[in-house]
This record gives structure tokens, C-alpha cells and sequence, in this order.
């Protein structure tokens, strides 16, 4: 097809070029700054320990009844029989609580307000207070990001997480690192595990038994659970399994789609209380001497934490959070109270005195080895946990006789020796690691922070062997002096425990990989982009334009300045976390902005500002929305609750509140329809096309209003409609939106000789907006009539305010823009502040993963991974960019100048550069501030995060761009 331009292929080139240099602009930089740790091949063995200097004492904790691993010689263990650590616990018993906030567990007491989710998990408050020094609960900080991959990697490794795994969350793949699990089985241990499939996902071939679950159903609250529950109990009878780990999920998912203030989380956490009983009551009754869990050891725990709305996947308080409570079957002696903390203690709710500990989940699996006296994961930072450790009756047994210069030692005197063994151990692991981690990989750590640590390290280690050759202090020496701070292995444990915490700072702070040179050629890429998109435009404004006018790029300064300060003050914004966190509400001002841009012009020119008022006052509204999808208070389910509540005032209970959230949306859905009409029926060209777009639409919007009454509670509904309403309604939308995709594709091939290209780009734009819109609606929930109203008003009111002064602007001199950019970057932010309004946000915790499940109960990678895509960029990028002609048709449909119909693909092409170039130049100014901030203590929990959105989103904003320049010209 001919141009004014020339063809249309000199037309779609651009924007195909800046899709390839965007491509591997991204490509570059991604592999310079989200470079995965190095993860080493080397496994730690029984034999290792020789080579350390803590051998010697290790020796004396010979068990004669030690097995060696299937792979380990005799001759290789050197008759070191017990391997690492003297076992201190016989059987493990882990049970996973996903999701498990801190204070789902601690007492309301330790909190300012009592929330109705608090006090529901008794047992474990009572079991702390009651059992003294043999049960404790603490509160668990995870590392970000929270995802469930991410945390099971990070426990059982003992390793920090890396930022780039985030994405395999959906599809695990196997731990090939040394871990937990696998020192387990390479030891001897037998493992049972159920629930939580993704356990056999990373350690596949590991357990001697296993009852996986699937779990990425989040509307499936039970299924996993039942299936744990089912198994547990029995298996609590059985004695062919050393280490049991029960997953459970629904806590998680119940987060997930009701958020955390819920009847069905609150039902959850009592159901689980109640299981919890019964696992103690079991292990208490089979404690006894001689009993099959005389030395067992139970831990419950949550992987990572939730935010409000049932979120995790960031490095909020909220999702790093976490609950782990430890019992031991045999109580340690009364001294335990001057290991275990006393910093953090409050009444629980019958007054009796309870204390919380701190725990790292980075200290999980060197913690676990050391209970059970395997070898540490070869790649673990963490450090022995001195409380859990503490729990455990067996660390606190003595060594030797006590005959000639020595003497028995106290209690607490032979659990400092013990732990110090533990801790000499521990940090000859991470040492090691360390080392050959920097002497390994392409950059390693800094040279300077190495030296620290070594530095740690050496004076740690000086003199050990003469401290514990003889494992006890002289003769006579008084236990206070035993167990005071200045004894001899109390020292060696915080020299050690220095040396462990400034490595696990270090990692913390200097673990990535950061490529300079990709992330500099990336970034060239970017502003290259720049570039091409800023000829592109120059070139298009020379086809519109007289040449000489074209060179005039000061011409109109105001007109060609004040767009372009907002998108940089956009742009710039990105540099502080602050304004990344309060993002959307940044965007909302710089929109409201250029409506007063647009306000004072009118004025100006001494024309009523109606359009500009009222686009004012829909900005104010949408300001009100992102506040309340921003603030993480209110799940998908519940948006249009709590918006009703804050906004309208209502109270919960009264009628005008189900109006508005359950009928309100269904009577909107009819609204968007007539509207439709009216808008399809204003065209001349191609009736049945046209009639066939409108009846698909309506029907679909009928099936999403049976979908809405089938999960409302208003009046009882047959379980066929439930079913209905549920999952085939969905599914027959998302086939009618794919059969009316299809159908605009080919209506390209119509007949359009007699047809303006105004109205052919009109019936197109809208056979695209009609066969996307309804899955987007779908998938919003009740909220999309309202998000898609507003871009409608919104949409409306830009063109709208801008058609006054279309002549006058293609007149008028804009320097290197033909079009007024004003308002295609109003368009841009209305598309931005969308995305928040309608509860999303640039972390992986604003992902709304229950939306990849409408329709469906079962979990496809493929499927469920292109709902979640269209939810998330759907009212964001698709309907804003697929809609950007009528930018151009309204206005040309008004115009009286036939030259403007004729530089119709010219306007429309050059709307699409500068829409390009705003998302490009977002963009880069995110890449730069991730390259300034990569050292910044928040750079994964948020920097980089926005980076992979912004990445993604500026790809799918060209990819959009390119195919819709396919479709239309």
C-alpha cells in the first residue's frame, strides 16, 4: 500500500529497528546485571574435615555406630566415625507453613493492635510458654526476593537467593548446588516428604518417599493440605524415615485470593492449629526412653511471609518476615536460659512470660547439619544458630572422664565447648567456600572485603588447637569462670561468630556479578534507540512539513519543552527509591500536569475549559484508586470493597455496599456495551463485520456478568451454574476474544477502496479493542468496568480538548513534532496510572497470580503464564496502544483540510514514535539508575524489579507498536 509517505513498508521499518535494538539492548544489560551467582560444583563429604583445623577435637566425637556413606571409603574417613558434628537429634520433623506471617504465630500481646488473624495458632504459644527451655518460637527473617523457589533454594542451600530465579518460580528446576537434601540422602538419612510439589521439582530422586501435590492452583485452598494431612499422622507411627517434611499451602493461597483479613485465612490458620495438636500429641506419647521419637526434633516454619493482601516476592517487613518454632522431645538442662535471648519477651494471653528469638533463615541449613552431624552444604554463609542449637539436650553433654588435670565441666561450660567445635567447623566451611568461590568465578568478591574476613578468620582460629587440646580447663578452675564471658570458648564464639556475620554482610552487600562492559553496551543500545527514534520523527516531520520549517527545531518552545520536562521529570523520578515506591502517584501528578498545560492553553486562547476541568477531576479520582492499589491493604478480590469503604464512606454490613461491589460492575459491563454501540454505529463501512464485532462483544459481556453472579453470595445458586459461571463462562470468553482477533486479522483483506482511511483505521481500531477488551475485563475482576470506563472518559477527554486546536497545530510550527505531543504523553501516563490503579505495582509481589486461574483449576505453565501477562499489561499497554488511532481518526473526521485524510499513516506513525519514545526514555533512565544503584542496599528488593517491568514493558510497548503497524497500514 502507498503513503504520502511512500510506501508502507519505509513506514514500518522504524519501528521494526527499534524493536531489534531494544531487544538487544535489554539482552545486554539483563546479562551484565542480572548475572545468576556462580553456583559451584563442589559438595563437602565426610573426609573433609582432616584437611581443618578443628580435626583434632573433632576426633574425640567418634560414634561407634556411625554408618559411612555408600561413596565414602573407610580409609577416607580416617576412623573419624562421626563425621562433622556429633548428632544431636536422631529424627527431624519439618513441617512448611507457606506463607506464614510472624504474627500468625506470636502472641497479639507483642503488637500494638490486635488483628482478627493473630492467636489462632494456641498450641504453639502455649507449648513456648509451657515447656520452658525445650520450645521456642522465633521470628524468621528471609532474604528477598520471597518467592517460594527462591526460599526452599536459599534454606536448603544455606546460600544468599539470586535475583534472576525469580523467574523459574512458575517451572522449578533442579538444585544442582550441594544442599541440604542432598547431604541428607548422601548420608544415610532416609526423607519422607508431602504436599508442596515443588519440593520434587528441585530435589528430584532425593526421598525415599514422597506425596507431591500440585500447587500452583491458588483458588485450590485444600487439595494440598488434605493430601499432608492424610499422610502426617501415620506416618508419625512409622520408622522407615529419619527427616519428614510436610508442606502445607494454603495459607498461601488463601492470601492469595481473599488476603490475609478473611474468613477462609482465618479458617485455615484454626484447621492448622488443630493438626498441630495432634502431630504433638503424637511425638509426646512416643518421647519415652526407648521411644520411636525419644530424640526427635520439631520444627514448623513459614518460608517467607505475606503482605496484607496475600503478596510476597518483595523485601517488604511484611513478606521478609517469617515464623519458625523448634521443640526438642528432650528437655536441655536449666542453663539453656542463659543461651536462649530475653531481649524480646511479653506476656502471651494468660500472663505467662514468653520470649521470641531472632533467626535467620540464611543459618537453616548449617543449623540442621549441625543437629543431625552431617556435612555442611559446601556453599552455606550461615552460621549455627546458638538458640536452636541450644534446644537440643544432646549439645550439652561433656567429653571425656575427667581424670588427672581436668575436671567435668558445667552444663553450660561443655555446650560452649560444643558449640565452639560447631562454630570452628562452620567457619572453616564458609572460609573455604569463599576462597574458592573468588579464585573461581569471572570477578569474585572484592579483594579489600577478602582481606577483612581473612583477617576475622586468623585471629579466630589463633591459638584453637591449644584451647581445646585437652577439651577441659584446668583442675579447680570455679564454673563461674566456666560459663562467665571471659572463658576461653566463649571467646572463640564471638570471634567466630565476627567472622560469620561480616561474611554473610559481605555477601549481602557484594554477592552479584555485575558485567561493566555488557551493561555499558546495553546502555549504548538504549540511547542509540533514542536516537532512531528522534530521526524518525525528523524525517516524518520533513515528509508533512515544508523542509525549511522542519529545521526550525526552537520554533513554539513552549509547545515542544513542557512535554518533553515531564517525561524526564517522570524519568529522573526513578533515581530515589522513594518516588519508585510512590510511583503511581508521580505519574498521576505529571497527568494532572499536563491537563493544566492543556487548561492554561484553552484559557489562553479564550476558549471554556470543559474537557480540560473534567479531565482534572478524573484525574483526582484516579488518584483516590491508586492510593488504595498502591497501599498492598487490598487484595484483587476486595479492591472495590475497600474503594467503596474509603471513598464513599460505607460501612461494612450495609446493602449500598454490596450494590456498589457486586451489581454496580454488572450494570458498568451494560454501560461499556451501549457505548460500544454507539461507537460502531457512527460507521458507515462494512455493516456485517461491524454487527458481527458488536454481538460477539455483548455476548462475551454477558458471560463475564454470569461469571461475576456466580461467585456472589447475593442469592443461592445451582452447583451446574456455579460451574458454569466459574470456568466455562471464562473459557468460552477468552475463545469468542480469540475468534474476534482472528476476524479482525483477516478483515485487513476487505474490500477498502471506497472506504476513507479514517473510517477503515476507525472499524479496525475497534475490531482490535473489541476482541481484547473482554478478556481484560475478565480477568480485572470487578474492577475492570471501572478501569475501563476511566480509560474510555479519559481517552475521550484528551482527543476531545485537542480538537479545537488540531488545525492550528499542524500549522503551527512544533518544531521537530508535527503532532502536539501534549497529548500522546497525556495518553502515556493515563496507561500508567492504570496499571496502579487497578492494583498492580512494579514488584513480583504485585503480580495478581489469581487471576492466571479464572476459568481454570489447573495449572499450565504456558496458559496460566499468558493470563497473568494479559491482566498485567493489558489495561496498561495493549487497549492504551491498540486504541492510539483514535487519536488520529476522531481528529481527522473533523477536519476540513483534505490533506490531513491524505497524511493520515504519517500522523498515526509519528503518534507511535513519540509513544515509543516516552516508554523508551522511562526506560533508560531506569537502566541508568539500576547501573548507579546496583550496590544499594535495596537494589533487588527494588531496583531491580522495576527494571525487569520497565524492560518488559517497553518490549511488549514496541512489539504492540510493530504488529499494530502491520494491522493497520
Amino acid at each position: 500500500m502507498e503513503t504520502a509517505g511512500g510506501s508502507k513498508w519505509s513506514l514500518i521499518r522504524p519501528f521494526l529497528v527499534i524493536l531489534l535494538v531494544h531487544s538487544l539492548a535489554i539482552y545486554l544489560f539483563t546479562r551484565g546485571f542480572l548475572l545468576t551467582r556462580t553456583e559451584l560444583a563442589s559438595f563437602s563429604h565426610c573426609s573433609d574435615l582432616t584437611h581443618s583445623p578443628c580435626s583434632s577435637i573433632s576426633s574425640s566425637h567418634r560414634r561407634s555406630n556411625f554408618t559411612p556413606p555408600p561413596d565414602e571409603s573407610p580409609d577416607e574417613l580416617h576412623q573419624d566415625r562421626r563425621c562433622w558434628t556429633k548428632p544431636a537429634v536422631d529424627r527431624l520433623v519439618i513441617i512448611v507453613l507457606d506463607a506464614l506471617r510472624f504474627d500468625f504465630v506470636a502472641p497479639s500481646t507483642f503488637f500494638k493492635d490486635k488483628k482478627p488473624w493473630m492467636d489462632k495458632l494456641r498450641v504453639l504459644q502455649k507449648l513456648a510458654s509451657a515447656e520452658g527451655s525445650s520450645a521456642r518460637i522465633f521470628k524468621a527473617i528471609a532474604d528477598p526476593p520471597t518467592t517460594s523457589l527462591q526460599r526452599l533454594k536459599g534454606l536448603t542451600t544455606g546460600g544468599l537467593p539470586t535475583f534472576i530465579d525469580v523467574g523459574n518460580s512458575f517451572g522449578a528446576p533442579a538444585i544442582v548446588e550441594d544442599n541440604l537434601i542432598h547431604q541428607l540422602v548422601r548420608n544415610g538419612k532416609r526423607v519422607l516428604m508431602m504436599g508442596d510439589d515443588t519440593w520434587l521439582q528441585l530435589f528430584p530422586d532425593h526421598f525415599n518417599t514422597s506425596y507431591p501435590y500440585p500447587s500452583f492452583n491458588v483458588k485450590d485452598l485444600d487439595t494440598v493440605d488434605n493430601g499432608v494431612i492424610e499422610h502426617l499422622l501415620p506416618s508419625l507411627y512409622k520408622e522407615d524415615w529419619d527427616v519428614l517434611i510436610a508442606h502445607f499451602l494454603g495459607v498461601d493461597h488463601a492470601g492469595h485470593i481473599f488476603g490475609v483479613d478473611s474468613a477462609q485465612m482465618i479458617q485455615k490458620l484454626e484447621q492448622y492449629n488443630s493438626i498441630l495438636e495432634e502431630v504433638v500429641d503424637v511425638l509426646k506419647s512416643e518421647s519415652g526412653a526407648g521411644g520411636l521419637h525419644e530424640n526427635t526434633f520439631l520444627i514448623v516454619m513459614g518460608d517467607h511471609g505475606q503482605t496484607t493482601n496475600g503478596d510476597h516476592g518483595g523485601g517488604t517487613a511484611e513478606e521478609v518476615e517469617t515464623s519458625l518454632f523448634a521443640m526438642s522431645l528432650q528437655s536441655p538442662p536449666a542453663s539453656v536460659s542463659s543461651v536462649l535471648d530475653s531481649s524480646f519477651c511479653h506476656p502471651d494471653l494468660d500472663g505467662r512470660k514468653l520470649c521470641v528469638g531472632i533467626f535467620e533463615q540464611l543459618d537453616f541449613a548449617v543449623t540442621i547439619s549441625a543437629l543431625l552431624g552431617i556435612p555442611f552444604p559446601f556453599g552455606s554463609i550461615g552460621r549455627v544458630d546458638p538458640e536452636i542449637y541450644a534446644l537440643s539436650a544432646h549439645t550439652w553433654e561433656g567429653r571425656g572422664t575427667g581424670t588427672n588435670d581436668c575436671q567435668p565441666s558445667s552444663d553450660l561450660a561443655a555446650w560452649k565447648q560444643n558449640y565452639a567445635n560447631a562454630l570452628c567447623i562452620n567457619s572453616w566451611q564458609v572460609k573455604r567456600y569463599i576462597d574458592l568461590y573468588s579464585a573461581t568465578s569471572v570477578i569474585g568478591l572484592p579483594t579489600e572485603d577478602l582481606n577483612h574476613v581473612s583477617e576475622l578468620y586468623s585471629q579466630a582460629q589463633t591459638n584453637w588447637s591449644d584451647t581445646v587440646s585437652s577439651g577441659y580447663l584446668p583442675m579447680g578452675t570455679p564454673h563461674r569462670i566456666q560459663d562467665s564471658e571471659e572463658s576461653p570458648f566463649q571467646q572463640k564464639i564471638d570471634a567466630y561468630s565476627d567472622f560469620l556475620e561480616s561474611v554473610a554482610k559481605l555477601a549481602r552487600s557484594a554477592w552479584t556479578e555485575f558485567d561493566g562492559t555488557l551493561m555499558g553496551v546495553g546502555l549504548s543500545c538504549m540511547l542509540v534507540s533514542l536516537a532512531i527514534h528522534l530521526l524518525a520523527i525528523r524525517r516524518l516531520n520533513i515528509l508533512c512539513k515544508p523542509y525549511q520549517n522542519a529545521l526550525n527545531i526552537l520554533g513554539n518552545y513552549f509547545s515542544l519543552v513542557s512535554p518533553l520536562l515531564l517525561v524526564a521529570i517522570r524519568a529522573a523520578s526513578f533515581l530515589s527509591n522513594s518516588y519508585i515506591l510512590a510511583e503511581g502517584s508521580v505519574a498521576n501528578f505529571l497527568l494532572a500536569t499536563a491537563g493544566i498545560i492543556r487548561l492554561q492553553r484553552s484559557i489562553r486562547e479564550w476558549k471554556l475549559p470543559t474537557d480540560e476541568l473534567f479531565f482534572l477531576i478524573l484525574s483526582t479520582i484516579i488518584r483516590f484508586g491508586i492510593e488504595i492499589g498502591m497501599s498492598k491493604e487490598s487484595s484483587a478480590s476486595t479492591f472495590l470493597f475497600t474503594f467503596s469503604k474509603n471513598i464513599f464512606g460505607i460501612n461494612e454490613g450495609d446493602p449500598l455496599l454490596t450494590v456498589l461491589t457486586d451489581i454496580f460492575p454488572i450494570i458498568l459491563l451494560f454501560v461499556l456495551a451501549i457505548m460500544f454501540y454507539k461507537f460502531i454505529s457512527g460507521i458507515c463501512c462494512w455493516p456485517h463485520f461491524r454487527y458481527i464485532l458488536y454481538f460477539g462483544t455483548v455476548c462475551s459481556y454477558l458471560l463475564i456478568a454470569l461469571h461475576w453472579a456466580s461467585e456472589s453470595n447475593l442469592m443461592p445458586i445451582s452447583l451446574f451454574v456455579q460451574y458454569t459461571g466459574r470456568n466455562f463462562a471464562p473459557q468460552v470468553v477468552y475463545a469468542i476474544g480469540f475468534g474476534l482477533l482472528v476476524l479482525s486479522v483477516l478483515s485487513r483483506f476487505l474490500d477498502s477502496s471506497r472506504v476513507k482511511p479514517t473510517a477503515r483505521m476507525t472499524v479496525l481500531s475497534l475490531a482490535l479493542v473489541s476482541s481484547w477488551s473482554p478478556t481484560i475485563l475478565i480477568l480485572l475482576g470487578r474492577q475492570g468496568p471501572f478501569a475501563v470506563l476511566i480509560f474510555i472518559s479519559g481517552a475521550w477527554f484528551i482527543v476531545k480538548s485537542w480538537r479545537e486546536g488540531w488545525i492550528e497545530s499542524t500549522r503551527r510550527d512544533l518544531g521537530a513534532f508535527v503532532i502536539d505531543p501534549i497529548p500522546v504523553i497525556q495518553w502515556s501516563f493515563l496507561a500508567v496510572c492504570l496499571f496502579f490503579y487497578t492494583g498492580h505495582w512494579c514488584t513480583f509481589d504485585g503480580l495478581r497470580y489469581g487471576a492466571a486461574f479464572v476459568g481454570f483449576d489447573h495449572f499450565n505453565i504456558i496458559r496460566q503464564g499468558l493470563l497473568l501477562a494479559i491482566d498485567t499489561f493489558g489495561v496498561s499497554h495493549i487497549l492504551p496502544i491498540l486504541s492510539i488511532p483514535f487519536i488520529i481518526t476522531i481528529q481527522l473526521q473533523n477536519s476540513k483540510e483534505n490533506s490531513a485524510e491524505g497524511n493520515t499513516f504519517l500522523y498515526l506513525t509519528q503518534v507511535f514514535l513519540i509513544y515509543g519514545l516516552i516508554t523508551a526514555t522511562t526506560t533508560t533512565l531506569t537502566i541508568i539508575c539500576v547501573t548507579i544503584q546496583r550496590r544499594h542496599l535495596m537494589v533487588w528488593g527494588l531496583f531491580a524489579p522495576k527494571y525487569v517491568f520497565d524492560a518488559i514493558g517497553l518490549l511488549v510497548t514496541d512489539a504492540l507498536i510493530f504488529m499494530a503497524s502491520l494491522y493497520y497500514y
